[in-house]
């Protein structure tokens, strides 16, 4: 069950990713009439909300935008960063919109910064368990033993810790865009058909937190039911 769960929400994962690339190849073409480049933008939303501490650097890669709130700098990839269109306005603009709510304190992402080193433990974890364990897994869950229940608890903890993790990142990711899109049609720096554009980008980005949210939740039901089952 446990692989049909994974195969699944990676299949969807695949095609949500597919999609969003498709989008931003698509938007990629469209100049924005401002002649403003990614950087541009990033530049002049953070200024536009009080903020001059933050650093905006080229990063390789494709899709490796981030904001870092450790170093304050806005990470963006080279398409975005020198790309005068619908697509790299919207990368930009998000990116920045992270930077705000650092600036302001908003609580999703304090949450989600707090998580971090117990989620790359959880992950890490995970993965071992994902690598080595599953040659043992028929062998311990076959049999309701103090070992089987262990394994299970720990399995529970660390799926419940990515699942929060990923939740909290669901209005972490929408909020970002949401105050990106407004600053845009407040300071008229897109066309309405561009801001539509950078809408839909946006959106099809966002699903992809979704999809991983959905899975994550998933397995930690899955773990969570058979726990429960093996106690009944």
């Amino acid at each position: 069950m446990i692989f049909i769960i994974s195969i699944v929400f990676m299949l969807l994962g695949l095609l949500v990713s597919r999609r969003l690339k498709s989008k931003f190849a698509e938007y990629s073409q469209i100049h924005l009439r401002s002649g403003m480049t990614g950087a541009e933008i990033a530049q002049k939303m953070l200024h536009d909300n009080g903020i001059y501490d933050v650093r905006i650097i080229q990063v390789d890669g494709q899709l490796t935008d981030h904001y870092d709130p450790i170093s304050k700098t806005v990470n963006l990839s080279y398409d975005v960063y020198t790309g005068n269109n619908a697509a790299s306005a919207a990368v930009a603009a998000h990116e920045c919109g992270h930077a705000v709510q650092h600036s302001v304190a908003y609580a999703p992402l304090k949450m989600r910064s707090t998580l971090v080193p117990v989620v790359n433990i959880a992950t890490k974890g995970m993965n071992l368990f994902y690598m080595f364990g599953f040659m043992f897994m028929g062998y311990i869950f076959s049999r309701n033993t103090p070992m089987a229940q262990t394994v299970l608890l720990v399995l529970i903890l660390a799926n419940a810790v990515i699942a929060l993790f990923s939740l909290i990142t669901l209005p972490v990711e929408y909020d970002a865009s949401n105050r990106a899109l407004k600053w845009m049609e407040m300071k008229s720096v897109v066309t309405p058909g561009e801001h539509d554009m950078a809408k839909d980008a946006l959106k099809w980005a966002a699903l992809t937190y979704v999809v991983a949210a959905a899975g994550a939740v998933a397995n930690l039901l899955y773990y969570l039911s058979m726990y429960l089952g093996r106690r009944d």
